[in-house]
Parts: C-alpha cells; structure tokens; sequence
C-alpha cells in the first residue's frame, strides 16, 4: 500500500516517451492508453498519466520523474527492498536498524519489525541449518570414538587425540564460528551475554584439548590416564551441534510469533477494479489507487480500501476485523473498511484512505508496535540479565578454582570439566525471551478478536482493573443519534429552532451534532453558514448565525451563558425519562427551544456489564449528557453511579479521584471529550468507532466499538500475565538448579558430574521451551 502520492516503487518509474510505441506513467509506473486525458508536454516530449493526481505530482517536480538517480529503476521494481526494512530485536526492542544483523546488546539476530507478507526462509535459520547437518556426522563420530574408542582400542596412544582433533576441529572453528563472532563481539562492546558463555565454554575445551594434544609434556603426571591426557574435544563438538539445533528450533518457533501479522497482511487484497472517467473498468495493483477514485468492489471480493458507497447495496462480512460475525448492509453514504468481505450485491465506493492510512495499516502497525514494547514485568528480568553474564563467569571461574585446589587428585581436570558445564548450562536468552515471546503472540491474538493494545503495558495493566468509567453516547449507545422533535419557547417556531441549531452544528463533529444537521436537511431547511463557531469542550457549541449570537448544548453550557431554562424544564425531564437526550438552543442570551434526539442503546451494553459486574469491576457512567437521560440508560444497563452533564476536565478529574482512592480505573470511551480521562485513567479504552483523539490517546482499541471487547482484553491480560509468569519462573528455577549442578555440588551426594554436552542439550531446550509455551496463548478461550 502507498500513499496518494503514487510515488509507488513498484514498478519502473521511468521510460522515455514520444508520441507512439508504449507508454508509462512515469510517476507510477502503470501503462497508460495513446488517448489519456492526462497528459504533460515537457522538454520535447509528451508524458501522459493515469490520472490527475499522478499528473499533479509531475507538474510540482517534472526533474524527479524525468531524470531519476541513478539505479533508480532497479530499486523500484521490488516493493520492499530488505535493506529498506526496519529491522529490531526481539529481546530489546530499542534496538532499531534499517538491515538485518545482530543485537549489539544480547547478539541475537535482527528480525523485521513488520515481517514480509511472502514467507521467505529466514536466511539465519539457513545458516544454522548447513552448519548443523554437515558437521552432525562428525560430531556423532569423535562422540563415539570419545565414548567406545578406548574399550575397544581402535589406535594406540595419543594417536586417538589426533584423530579426535581432526574431527573436532571443522565442527568447532566453522561450526560454531558464528558463536565465537558474537561472542567477540559482545566483549569488545563490553555487553556479555549468552554467546559470551558459549565461546568461553567451547573454547575452554578446544583449548585445553588442543594443548594436551600438541605439548602433554606441559601438564602435571596428575593429568594423564593409560599413558595419555584426556581431551574433550567431543564436548566442544557436541555443544556447538546442540546449541546450533537449539537456535534452529528457537528460530522456528519465533517465526510463528508474527503469524497473526502476516495473517492481516494477508487480508489485503492484491488488485482493485478502477471506473476511469469515461465508464470504463479495469483492474490495477492496490497500491496504485489514489484518493477521490471510483472503484467497483463485486459479490465474493475484498473491498479494496477505506471509503464510502457510492452506488449498490450489500451485505459486507467485517469479522476479519471487527469480530461481528454478522454481515452488515451497506447502502449509499454507508462507510466501507478494506479488506472486508462483499458477500452478494455490487457495490462502487469512492476511495478516502489508501496505503498507510487504511485502518487495517493503522491495525497493522499498532500491533507491530505492542508486539516490541516491554511489560513493567520485564525490568526484573533485565535488571537481572544486566549482571547474570558476569555473575556466570564467576561462578565458573570458582567452580575451576574451588575444584583444582580443594577436590580429589584429578581435581584440576574435574574442575575444567565443571566450569565448562556451568558457562554452557545458564542461558540468559530464556530469561529474555520470557516476556516479549509472550507479548507478540497476545497482542496477535487479540487483534485477531477485534482488540488493538497500543502497548505491553496495557496488556499487564488490564487485568488489574477493578474500575470502569464508561461514556455513554457512542460507548454503551449505538453513537448514530437519531433526531426526535424539537420544541420552541416564546417568539421561535420549531422549524426555525432546528433550522438555527443545524446550521450552528454544521461544524461539529458531534454526534447529536450530525443528528441534527442531517435532519435538517431530510427537510430541506436552508441552513446557513456560521459566520463563527467556538465548541464548547463537550457540553456544547456557539457561534454566530444569521447575526444571531447562539448557545447550543447541554443545561451547563447556558447556564454558563446565564440563560434561563426554566420554561422548558418540565418538559425536557420528561424526555429525559424516556432516555432521550436534550439539546437547548439559546438566541442572543435568551432561551429559544429544545431538540430532542434519541440514542439507541447497543444490543451487547447489557450483557457487558453485568458480566464485567460479575468479575468484581465497579461500572461508573460519565457523560456530558443530561443526569435523567443518563440515569434511564444507566437504569436499563443496571449501572448504579451516574455523572451527569461533566465536562471532560470532570471526567479527568473523577479519574483522579478514583486513582486517589487507591482504585485501578480504566476509561471508556469514543469523543475528543473523553481523550483528558482516557489519558489519565490506568488504562484507557477507545472505540474503534470514535474520533483518532480518542484513540490516540486510549492504551486499547476496540475495533468494533464493543464493550464485549473488553471482557475479551481483560481475559488476554489475566492469560498473557499468567504465561509471562511461567516463562520468567522457568527460566529462574532452570538457571537457579541448572547451575549448581553444573559446578558439581550434588557430586559429594552422587558421585556423578554433569557432562557439558548434557549442559548443552539442557541450554538449547531451554530457550526453545519458553516459545513454545509462549504459543500456548494461541488456544486460549477468550470469547
């Protein structure tokens, strides 16, 4: 997808024209008809275009479409080149970089941020993987020999070491050369980390059985055995083949993490059916619709982009995004979300939001997003990893020591042993993995559910929740207004009341606003423009009208105004009663009527709360709303405490005092009025539904505008904290028993060591362990 500037990078940008042969846009790219409408002489030649905005962005900057850079071509005709993407680390997501590489913090390798829709084969698991099976048979050899050659006595002497050697050698240094390198690396950036321990461990084994190979002389008579020094070159070979298998199967299991968004990148579909000007159709690469184009979206296809319909009438599948299993109807001004599904009528739409202004891009990138934010609960284990390197190699630094002086006669060969053990075994890539294995698979998860957290955060912060402020207009209503009547005082007639107030709200954005303007116009009333309009922070508007000075809003807006509503009182909670909300309209300081407009309650409100009620969550309804409209809605929804009639500094302010009281709040809501709460709440919640300034300012997003989305957050947060619990506790106890073991305490006990290989085979399974049962959160009922 691209933006309207249809600077595509898709296909070749530029060919030279004349007036016959082929022709390309050279903007875009696309081949365009001899006959084309759009067309440019420039320099000495015609260029001619698909549409007006493709010949707009030429007139701007003819240099840059007539004379590219150089290689200009090339790079355009792959939509993503590798070293375009944007590149992070799976553990410390700070880590940014255009290309692949590796961590300088921990050296894991770099994935991308957004993965390729095209499953490519990642080319570290290609590495791994070659590295893997042609050195497996010679390690399975010298392990062998290591193990049987002596019994049986395939050679004399020391000529068995230099077999080993020989075998050990290519597994060791080309094998295991990528751990060494990473390994290197992280001390020379003074960052130890897990190829920390494995290059020392490995090395330490190489080495040493590379020294009593080449000059035995050097070591003491306590080293040898049968007339030789026994060497571990076995132990160096099976470490790097088990660490390498350990990587490969992380490495596939990681990959599934970003499955949920190459799932909604898939959604998209790959072409959309342009109406050119003339009436005629044709299909064209998605990223080359532009804004304001008519497009023709047929029964059994994807709609295309975000936009209106035009013409037709059908019912669109939204489950893909929304979770609403049920097919809406579409008609004439109805909104359109791309990527959804047009089951059987035929529709044409005007395009509004292309490329990275879709909401399935905007979907995409937010899950993106949560997927490499951290949890709070992650310090602990990064405060840990920062010093667990060190404390490691110390621990196997006395284990080396504590063996050579104080243990049995072949104390010094035990402890070289132990040490070894203890580097391989302890592996800080499962304590970091613990939490942002867990975090990608969730936030995929819920956006599957129609559910978008904008952070790790939220994800921890939700299920702690035990307050709910809840909107009402757009939150627990249907948020599409419908007008009811309108009532005049004194001098005013009722038509002249709604024909004043619909001019007023042409220019709001709220939805008793829209209800209003709307109705007017069904009546073709002759609406005027404001000659000023000032909003009034959610309990209403003003401005000037026909030289009339107006009030328009709730009973807080005139009685800021000093207007006496008293003449209408009655009548309005009357209204109000009937849950219908009241708006007053004032002309130059005095009271002229009241317009009623009714809100339908949303089919699943009920059922939210009291499900939400059920869990322990105390539900509070703060509106700008009138407090007997408020109260009947909040009478049918069972919802005990209601505020009226707040401004949004009183719903900030009721948060705070809630926050004050030791509760854990969250804030529902849809309108510009509910962003200060929703920012200041512990989490807040928008409707998909609503305005961008709420969600821009929510932590989560429902996409369907649902309250049942937050039952269904709420049991993803207790699911998502409970496995994160797992991990780090698996990861802790692992290292916390691995590691004595390895040093050999249990030794006066058993009287076994543990072998570095065992070592191995216990650090490779322990990362692929942790996303595995990270992917466990894929089964989990949230519904």
């Amino acid at each position: 997808m691209h933006s309207p500037s249809c600077n595509h990078g898709q296909e070749t940008a530029h060919h030279s024209q004349g007036d016959a042969g082929d022709r390309f846009d050279p903007v875009c790219g696309m081949q365009v008809e001899s006959d084309s409408p759009f067309h440019e002489r420039h320099d000495g030649q015609t260029y001619r275009f698909c549409s007006s905005k493709c010949l707009e962005s030429f007139r701007l900057s003819p240099q840059q479409f007539t004379h590219p850079p150089q290689g200009r071509h090339e790079q355009q005709e792959v939509p993503a080149t590798e070293a375009a993407a944007e590149y992070t680390c799976p553990m410390h997501p700070q880590v940014r970089q255009p290309g692949p590489g590796n961590c300088p913090i921990c050296g894991m390798a770099l994935e991308p941020v957004i993965p390729e829709l095209e499953e490519q084969e990642n080319p570290e698991l290609k590495d791994f993987s070659r590295r893997f099976w042609w050195t497996l048979p010679l390690t399975l050899i010298v392990t062998t020999l290591a193990m049987a050659g002596h019994s049986v006595q395939l050679f004399h002497g020391t000529t068995q070491n230099w077999v080993e050697l020989a075998l050990a050698t290519p597994v060791t240094l080309w094998g295991g050369r990528v751990f060494f390198v990473r390994g290197i690396d992280s001390i020379r950036r003074g960052s130890p980390n897990m190829w920390t321990l494995i290059g020392l461990g490995t090395s330490a084994a190489y080495l040493y059985s590379l020294a009593a190979t080449l000059v035995p002389q050097w070591f003491p008579a306590a080293f040898f055995q049968d007339g030789r020094i026994g060497v571990y070159y076995e132990a160096a070979a099976v470490i790097i083949s088990l660490t390498l298998l350990g990587q490969m199967l992380e490495l596939k299991a990681r990959s599934q993490t970003s499955a949920a968004i190459k799932a909604l990148l898939g959604l998209a579909p790959a072409t959309a059916r342009r109406i050119k000007a003339d009436g005629e159709e044709e299909d064209i690469p998605l990223g080359h619709v532009h804004r304001g184009d008519h497009l023709r979206v047929r029964p059994g296809e994807k709609v295309p982009v975000d936009g209106t319909v035009l013409e037709g009438e059908s019912a669109v599948d939204e489950s893909m995004l929304t979770g609403e299993p049920v097919p809406v109807t579409k008609r004439s001004g109805d909104a359109l979300i791309g990527a959804t599904m047009n089951t059987h009528g035929s529709l044409v739409m005007e395009a509004q939001k292309v490329g990275a202004d879709t909401m399935l891009s905007q979907i995409v990138q937010m899950v993106a997003r949560a997927q490499r934010s951290k949890v709070p609960m992650q310090r602990m284990a990064d405060a840990v990893a920062g010093y667990f390197v060190v404390t490691v190699v110390l621990v196997a630094i006395a284990t080396f020591f504590g063996w050579g002086l104080f243990g049995p006669q072949s104390g010094w060969v035990f402890g070289l042993i132990n040490a070894v053990s203890v580097l391989i075994i302890a592996c800080p890539c499962a304590l970091g993995l613990a939490t942002p294995m867990s975090v990608m698979v969730s936030t995929g998860k819920a956006a599957a559910s129609g559910v978008l957290f904008r952070d790790a955060g939220a994800i921890e912060n939700l299920r702690k929740i035990d307050t709910l402020i809840v909107d009402k207009t757009g939150t627990l209503t249907e948020g599409r207004p419908v007008f009811h009547s309108a009532e005049a005082t004194g001098a005013f007639d009722p038509g002249e009341v709604l024909r004043l107030a619909a001019s007023l709200d042409q220019g709001s954005e709220h939805p008793l606003g829209h209800a209003i303007v709307e109705h007017a116009r069904s009546q073709d009333l002759p609406l005027a423009k404001p000659e000023t309009f000032e909003s009034g922070s959610g309990i209403g508007v003003r401005g000037r009208v026909d030289g009339h000075q107006l009030q328009l809003g709730n009973t807080a807006l005139l009685e800021d105004a000093g207007v006496d509503i008293a003449p209408l009182r009655a009548r309005a909670e009357q209204l109000r009663l009937q849950g219908i909300s009241i708006v007053y309209l004032a002309v130059d300081g005095r009271l002229a009527g009241l317009l009623a407009v009714s809100d339908p309650i949303k089919p699943t409100s009920r059922l939210a709360v009291a499900n939400l009620q059920r869990e322990g969550v105390r539900v509070i309804m703060a509106t700008g709303d009138g407090l007997t409209t408020a109260k009947a809605v909040a009478s049918e929804l069972g919802i005990e405490e209601v505020h009226g009639e707040v401004k949004p500094q009183d719903k900030e302010q009721l948060v705070a005092e809630l926050q004050a009281d030791g509760r854990r709040t969250a804030m529902a809501g849809d309108g510009i009025n509910d962003a200060p709460a929703l920012a200041r709440a512990d989490v807040g919640i928008a409707m998909g539904t609503g305005t961008d300034v709420a969600m821009s300012s929510a932590q989560v997003t429902l996409v369907k505008g649902d309250l049942m989305g937050i039952l269904r957050a709420r049991s993803l947060s207790v699911a998502t904290v409970r496995n994160m619990r797992q991990n780090l506790a698996f990861a802790f106890l692992y290292n916390a028993m691995g590691i004595p073991l390895a040093a050999g305490l249990l030794y006066p006990l058993t009287g076994h060591l543990l072998s570095p290989m065992i070592a191995a085979l216990a650090m490779s399974v322990s990362s692929a362990s942790v996303v595995f049962n990270a992917l466990r959160l894929r089964q989990v009922r949230i519904d």
